[in-house]
């Protein structure tokens, strides 16, 4: 598995996108992201912060059942 990077709130949002998440709403800092699979929808929270801790951005990366590979491509 690849170490991942710290990364800000905003990057983690773009690199969800690449990977077909579309922003449905924002309340304050954090951003709903959700995604349309042939298995139901997908969604998750990203807190909006200046950087993520890896803890929360693994949290982020299970809710949005991404590998962290598929992440780091993203990137």
């Amino acid at each position: 598995m690849p170490k991942l990077k710290r990364v800000s709130g905003k990057i983690a949002v773009r690199a969800l996108g690449k990977l077909g998440f579309k922003k449905v709403r924002q309340r304050g800092s954090h951003v709903i992201l959700k995604k349309l699979t042939s298995h139901g929808t997908t969604g998750c929270v990203v807190p909006d912060h200046k950087e993520l801790a890896i803890g929360t951005l693994r949290s982020i990366l299970r809710q949005a059942k991404v590998t962290p590979e598929e992440f780091m491509k993203a990137l």
